[in-house]
């Protein structure tokens, strides 16, 4: 390793010109985002985008029909997916599709095991929407909810991949102090997941939330009042997450502090918290198929 990839400063201009070459989202899923930002759009409008790309169109029919959505009857028309499923969850379907056809490849995890990565990041965007449901978040703002679990260590990926050693080392120290990971990336590497997930969010110009959800799900508290609520429910999935990991014992989430402060800012119950265990592992098979149309199941 040179003596500038040994320093903060370098090991972050290393990431930067990483993350610059990598694709930009297609030019559809850019146009999605872009007319689901406008207040009068309407489902036609959508469609007529999407429509444009037969591969999208495609992978986004396969999720609407996946058990992950358990509707009634078959849906063959993307016209009929977005009035049923509404803009919000259409687009974010696409967006979610896009990103992790762009990131992630197999050879992309060098330290992290690739399937530990994605189970992890399904079962928070999965406890993230029933945490938002139990909040009586909209049913149309939900789907973010899950998104936003789902892409929130999108910035690990770039990190292992640069430096494996460095981060095998970060990953044992974490693990022989039953701590963050997160504070052990800062501790080898001068930054962090969090600062690498920022740097993904604007290359795709990614929006508030998601960008929030990358960068922010470490310190909650940081966040503005319009993702607040959603960057602490994502903090509070993502905790979750790793507690349940350790085992089937209850007393990892209930003994855990940040879990008790966390639920306390959203208004939650620990019971409730509890009661999840086996809804989110039932859900997480389901929304499996996210990373099968992304061709990584």
């Amino acid at each position: 390793m040179t003596d500038t990839l040994k320093t903060p400063e370098g090991r972050l201009r290393t990431i930067q010109n990483d993350i610059a070459k990598m694709p930009s989202l297609s030019t559809t899923v850019t146009k999605v985002l872009e007319i689901c930002n406008r207040p009068d759009t309407s489902p036609n409008d959508l469609n007529r985008v999407i429509s444009l790309d037969p591969v999208l169109t495609g992978q986004v029919l396969k999720l609407v029909n996946s058990a992950y959505y358990s509707l009634p009857n078959q849906v063959s028309s993307l016209t009929r997916a977005i009035i049923m499923l509404g803009l919000n969850t259409v687009k974010n379907l696409a967006l979610s599709t896009a990103v992790l056809q762009s990131i992630g490849k197999k050879n992309s995890f060098q330290a992290l095991s690739m399937e530990q990565f994605w189970t992890h990041c399904l079962t928070v965007g999965v406890t993230a929407k029933r945490l938002a449901a139990a909040q009586r978040v909209p049913v149309s703002e939900r789907e973010e909810y899950f998104v936003a679990g789902l892409l929130h260590d999108l910035g690990k990926i770039p990190l292992n991949n640069r430096f494996p050693d460095e981060y095998l080392q970060a990953m044992k120290m974490a693990e022989e102090d039953q701590g963050s990971l997160y504070r052990f990336e800062s501790s080898v590497f001068g930054i962090n997941h969090c600062i690498v997930g920022r740097l993904i969010a604007e290359k795709w110009k990614l929006s508030p939330m998601v960008t929030d959800s990358l960068s922010l799900h470490h310190h909650p508290h940081q966040a503005g009042e319009e993702t607040f609520r959603l960057l602490s429910t994502i903090a509070l999935s993502n905790t979750y997450s790793h507690a349940i990991q350790k085992g089937d014992d209850d007393r990892f989430v209930s003994e855990n502090q940040t879990i008790l402060d966390l639920l306390d800012k959203v208004n939650l119950s620990l019971d409730l918290l509890l009661e999840l265990k086996e809804t989110v592992s039932e859900e997480v098979d389901k929304a499996k198929i996210f990373l099968q149309v992304s061709g990584k199941g």
